[in-house]
């Protein structure tokens, strides 16, 4: 009787080329309650705790207060401000335009409705409405920008990890309550296609995208 053996990923199996040096490659912080297998594409997700926040009223018409929940942010929040832009009046109420510090779109937002995304907080209506133009920022300081939790990517997150941030170039099974550091390839590489690990259901387009993303750190998959 014949026997099958299957042989395990080996570390760095992946590379075919990198940079001199360490300069392709990162110390990254996988998280708690993962298996990564070496190849595996990772996401990243900032850590909340050295994230800190602030108001800046611009010159409105409207006096509703502005108050930041607590925690004020999610994990995906990013470093800069948030740009709040009312964009229709009411009575009592009025609508405004949520924008990230990179320009993406994330509200719209109801004054007096909580608001509950990257950032988290709640606009009151105040005794004059709100008018178009009318805006706020929230300003968002990360301590440690270069503070990141690595998983394995997981396009249906909203944390960060929905984004391919890099390859694991070691293995590694974290329990509940544990992270641990390990080498991945974050930059300026050719890794062979066939030796990454991706997600389980990963749509034909999800992997495109993040293969794109990938492509855009400088990580071509031949």
């Amino acid at each position: 009787m014949s026997s099958i053996f299957t042989e395990a990923r080996h570390a760095g199996e992946f590379i075919i080329t990198e940079g001199d040096g360490h300069f392709s490659r990162d110390s990254v912080l996988i998280g708690v309650s993962q298996t990564i297998l070496p190849g595996t594409v990772l996401g990243a997700a900032p850590i909340v705790a050295g994230e800190t926040s602030s108001v800046i009223v611009g010159t409105n018409t409207g006096n509703g207060v502005l108050t930041l929940a607590n925690p004020a942010t999610s994990q995906a929040a990013v470093d800069g401000d948030y740009l709040l832009t009312c964009t229709a009046a009411a009575a009592n109420a009025g609508t405004f335009s949520v924008q990230t510090p990179d320009g993406r779109e994330i509200g719209p937002m109801t004054v007096g409705v909580a608001f509950n995304k990257e950032i988290k907080f709640t606009l009151a209506d105040g005794a004059t409405d709100f008018v178009v133009g009318d805006s706020f920022k929230i300003r968002v300081g990360v301590e440690a920008p270069g503070d990141f939790t690595f998983v394995a990517l997981n396009p249906a997150a909203v944390d960060g990890s929905q984004n391919a941030a890099g390859i694991a170039i070691y293995g590694v099974t974290n329990d509940g309550s544990t992270t641990t550091k390990i080498a991945a390839i974050t930059r300026h590489a050719e890794v062979i296609g066939a030796a990454l690990t991706w997600p389980a259901g990963i749509t034909a387009a999800q992997q495109a995208e993040a293969t794109l993303q990938l492509r855009k750190a400088g990580i071509l998959i031949r």
